[in-house]
């Protein structure tokens, strides 16, 4: 059983299930462009999978109005009665607990959601039906913005970084990125800290175009740093990888 599998047919409640496939299913029907993101993307790259309650869809601008249609048809309710939110770059549905969002943009405005994000990742199962999901490179860069007061996005970087990094396309992360690249830098720091030999198998123009040194170490994943940060297990459980 694969990790995605995991966490449609293992993690998520029936009622909820039913919901996510239904919006799925009528998405691919419509013809509507789409990608899976939050954690059920990130379970996708690294295997450690989670219930966070809501499926995030990501699709570019010119899709908006017909995938909130697509919602409204299913009977899926505007979140923002309950919870008012940032209408400028998600529509928040749901259908009692079970929530369903479609993002076409990140939410401090830095770049709408293109066709690289909806294309280029690659194609898996939620639950019965085939998706696809957001490239890791994609991502890693809209979770880079996530550091906030009383939310904080860079441990899943980590555990991507941990499971994916020799994978990355990092030319074109790094052009997406551009003059916000330091904040790439500081997670990379970090990781190198945590999992010098992952760390290591980073190409050297990665660090050298990051103003940073390649480490050096082929040690694995030191388990004792990582539980400096939290004790509780969110890194990757796979600390004999180099």
């Amino acid at each position: 059983m694969t990790a995605t599998e995991n966490i449609t047919a293992g993690q998520l409640p029936p009622d909820q299930l039913e919901v996510y496939e239904a919006v799925l299913r009528e998405s691919k029907r419509r013809g509507l462009r789409f990608a899976v993101g939050g954690a059920f993307a990130l379970a996708t790259y690294t295997g450690a999978a989670r219930n966070t309650k809501d499926l995030d869809l990501y699709i570019t601008p010119d899709q908006k109005a017909p995938a909130i249609r697509l919602l409204k048809d299913l009977g899926l309710h505007d979140y923002y009665d309950q919870l008012p939110y940032d209408r400028r770059w998600i529509y928040r549905s749901h259908a009692g607990g079970n929530i369903v969002d479609i993002i076409w943009a990140m939410a401090n405005q830095r770049t709408a959601v293109d066709a690289v994000w909806v294309s280029a990742g690659p194609e898996t199962h939620f639950g019965s039906e085939a998706v696809r999901v957001l490239p890791p490179e994609e991502l890693l860069w809209s979770k880079l913005y996530v550091l906030q007061k009383d939310r904080c996005d860079w441990p899943d970087i980590l555990n991507l970084l941990y499971a994916r990094a020799g994978e990355l396309d990092w030319p074109r992360l790094l052009a997406r990125l551009e003059d916000d690249a330091p904040l790439l830098g500081a997670v990379m720091k970090v990781f190198a800290w945590i999992a010098p030999g992952a760390a290591a198998g980073i190409p050297s123009r990665v660090w050298t175009t990051l103003g940073l040194s390649r480490p050096a170490s082929a040690a694995p994943a030191v388990q004792a740093r990582v539980e400096l940060l939290d004790s509780r297990p969110w890194f990757v459980p796979d600390l004999k990888r180099p």
